[in-house]
């Protein structure tokens, strides 16, 4: 990649994305040379929108798997440097530093995704999303880069509605099936257990959800980038099925090692507050005193944007608003 400017191209995957094709393909449109657009059987405007937006659009069958349709998306962009996006995507800062970035070595790039959640809060999480020419993906959901390259922060934002109550629905008929097949051929894969787990709790059933996230504990090394949010989720997904005395020796358990991590403590906070409302006799004595002790926890920690799965406001304003009501509770029980 010497002697000249090396090319970089947006890629991405598509069906049916009317909604939101523009808006990711005008952020992106300022920062590349090329976008490169594989869409697998849109029955809406999706291809004439892109076409509008100056897309390279092209067509196949949709193979029943994503990673097989990224690959293919990413021969035919042919290009230095590759940004793989989504269409309910886009770029919220930092796309003026994609240039220098690509000048460096072969490398990955990691970007930063919020994530709008279905509650209305917003995920952070730090995924893949910028390959040197000939990195392709292995999965057939929840793709996943395969490559021995490092992977390299990069200063870019990427937004993302896809998580939205809104959007949801479209997910659910979608993944389960591929996530059940990719389980057929690796059974003891614990980042499809994960993503099992996240589609159960996406679904509402939080019993099912812990099943799966208890796997993929059991299962995962301690040093995988998403087990800070695997264990906050399946704290989470203890309290929410009812299994408190559960989720309370599970915080014991990883206490230790997420001492530093404001969402650990916040959803242990609200953990406690499940417990005081199971057990009212022993509220004000035991239960909503631990709960403001860990809501407190969170604001002494600060934000913590560099953890997976982190969710802002949780080591600030949110943690606040917690510990403020509650405090308030106990103030008019003890007037």
């Amino acid at each position: 990649m010497t002697g000249r400017r090396p090319s970089l191209a947006v890629v991405l995957i598509v069906r049916n994305e009317a909604r939101c094709i523009a808006r990711c393909l005008d952020s992106v449109r300022p920062w590349v040379d090329r976008i490169v657009m594989l869409d697998t059987g849109s029955t809406d405007d999706t291809i004439a929108i892109a076409q509008g937006c100056g897309a390279e659009v092209h067509e196949m069958i949709w193979p029943d798997s994503f990673a097989e349709a990224r690959n293919a998306a990413l021969l035919l962009a042919d290009a230095d440097w590759n940004l793989v996006v989504d269409a309910d995507e886009w770029i919220e800062s930092g796309g003026e530093c994609l240039r220098d970035w690509c000048g460096g070595s072969a490398r990955l790039g990691r970007v930063t995704i919020a994530s709008d959640g279905a509650a209305g809060n917003v995920t952070r999480n730090r995924i893949t999303r910028l390959l040197p020419r000939g990195v392709r993906f292995v999965g057939r959901v929840h793709e996943q880069v395969e490559s021995d390259l490092p992977r390299v922060h990069v200063d870019l934002t990427i937004g993302h509605d896809g998580y939205a109550e809104a959007q949801l629905a479209r997910k659910y008929d979608r993944n389960r099936p591929l996530l059940l097949a990719e389980l057929s051929d690796a059974p003891d894969d614990p980042y499809l257990h994960y993503q099992l787990g996240k589609d159960a709790q996406m679904r509402g059933d939080e019993r099912a959800a812990s099943v799966h996230f208890a796997t993929a504990l059991t299962l995962s090394p301690v040093e995988a980038n998403w087990r800070h949010e695997l264990v906050v989720a399946q704290l989470h997904a203890l309290a929410k099925s009812g299994q408190l005395d559960e989720a309370i020796e599970f915080a014991e358990e990883h206490r230790q090692t997420w001492a530093r991590s404001p969402d650990f403590h916040f959803v242990l906070g609200d953990v406690l507050l499940d417990c005081a409302i199971a057990d009212p006799a022993n509220a004000v004595g035991h239960w909503l005193p631990h709960a403001c002790a860990s809501w407190e926890r969170c604001l002494a920690i600060g934000e913590r944007p560099d953890l997976e799965g982190s969710v802002p406001g949780r080591g600030s304003h949110l943690a606040r608003h917690n510990l403020d009501l509650v405090r308030a509770q106990l103030a008019m029980l003890a007037a």
